[in-house]
């Protein structure tokens, strides 16, 4: 499913119109975006949670230069679906 396709479901679900709703979903997806990239997590009960996770630094090997690279360490959006949500999609 696309945004498109969120987009026009909504609209059908609600009776909103599209341009509304697309402005929701984009300022949705961009507050969650602006959340974590200011290492806030994000927790939406019965849906989950968009966390932050650290990832150590590691050192890993370019084979084709023979030669060892340092990876740095940084963070990685992650999603932990809620318990009623991983509930809904084994059904």
């Amino acid at each position: 499913m696309t945004k498109a396709d969120i987009v026009n479901e909504i609209a059908k679900n609600t009776g909103i119109d599209k341009t509304t709703v697309l402005t929701t979903v984009e300022a949705f997806m961009d507050t969650v975006k602006d959340s974590l990239s200011n290492e806030d997590n994000v927790y939406l009960r019965g849906f989950g949670s968009f966390v932050v996770k650290k990832r150590a630094q590691k050192t890993a090997r370019n084979i084709s230069k023979n030669t060892t690279i340092i990876i740095p360490e940084h963070n990685i959006p992650s999603f932990k679906p809620a318990k009623t949500f991983t509930i809904a999609v084994k059904k």
